[in-house]
């Protein structure tokens, strides 16, 4: 994606260092707080759209992930999906881990969950594929003890770049600060198409990260080879992830970054990134 040297000041200005609001700023909702209308669960050895065992539900105001109808864990992985696509966008929500982790949980999940961007649809996985290929934002837990960062970056069928060159090894640890306990801690996600993404935790840069594309490994059991290594992924799905360890989200906010981009339009945002002229509209000449 090629951008204008002013572009490219604008995005360094307004996304550098703490993630700011501003008062024009229309963040959407994508989640009413009383079901999962908009979303569609995938689990593992289950086809989209089956909520196996009730593993996410709402509870007071909030999605969760629980595991109470489970015997054993069994690496049935799980992912819930948002029902719109975005290329362009900031994503933000608040995020903890509760209770003892699922019986039989692998051990690096624990206190381990993740937000997926520029993923493939549910539709598209096979039934038995444990992970969307995506880009994780994976959200980490605290033991008590030790440094365990959160908003790092791991790559399920992915590669990225960094300091220009092509990054390949599964998971990369953000520079966040370790939050113990059962505390609610805020990330957020800045995804600029096929160009850049960076991690907040708590309102601070603490990972970016550039040309998110397919390769590499570390998914399981697909039935066709979703996209093309080396394609550079501009958009794609945004979901919730299941691992084994109950976890809450709430206040889950989504900015889009793609629109009109000329003032004379009503529907024109300044802070609008990725132009759209199809979406722009002016008000009738009388």
């Amino acid at each position: 994606m090629r951008y204008t040297l002013f572009s490219l000041f604008l995005i360094f200005f307004s996304f550098s260092g703490f993630a700011q609001n501003t008062s024009d700023e229309a963040w959407e909702s994508m989640f009413n707080g009383k079901d999962l209308s908009k979303w569609k669960p995938k689990i593992r050895n289950h086809v989209a759209g089956d909520n196996f065992a009730n593993t996410f539900r709402v509870e007071d105001g909030k999605i969760v992930v629980r595991y109470d109808g489970y015997d054993k864990f069994n690496e049935k992985f799980g992912h819930l999906f948002y029902y719109k696509q975005f290329n362009f966008y900031r994503i933000r929500l608040e995020y903890r881990f509760v209770g003892d982790q699922a019986n039989e949980g692998p051990g690096w999940a624990t206190r381990n969950s993740g937000i997926m961007v520029h993923g493939q649809t549910p539709e598209s996985m096979g039934k038995d594929q444990d992970f969307p290929v995506s880009i994780e934002v994976q959200l980490l837990g605290g033991d008590g003890k030790n440094k365990r960062t959160t908003c790092n970056l791991c790559t399920p069928g992915t590669n990225v770049e960094m300091n220009g060159k092509l990054f390949t090894p599964h998971c990369i640890n953000s520079k966040s600060e370790t939050y113990h306990g059962d505390q609610w801690v805020r990330a957020e996600v800045l995804v600029l198409g096929d160009s850049v993404i960076k991690h907040f935790a708590n309102g601070m840069e603490v990972l970016s990260y550039q040309k998110p594309q397919i390769g590499g490994g570390n998914v399981g059991a697909q039935e066709v080879k979703w996209g093309v290594d080396g394609m550079l992924l501009k958009g794609g799905s945004i979901s919730l992830q299941s691992e084994s360890h109950p976890v809450e989200f709430k206040n889950i906010e989504i900015l889009n970054l793609e629109g009109c981009m000329d003032p004379k339009a009503t529907n024109y945002k300044s802070y609008y990134i990725k132009s759209k002229q199809e979406d722009c509209i002016y008000k009738k000449k009388k």
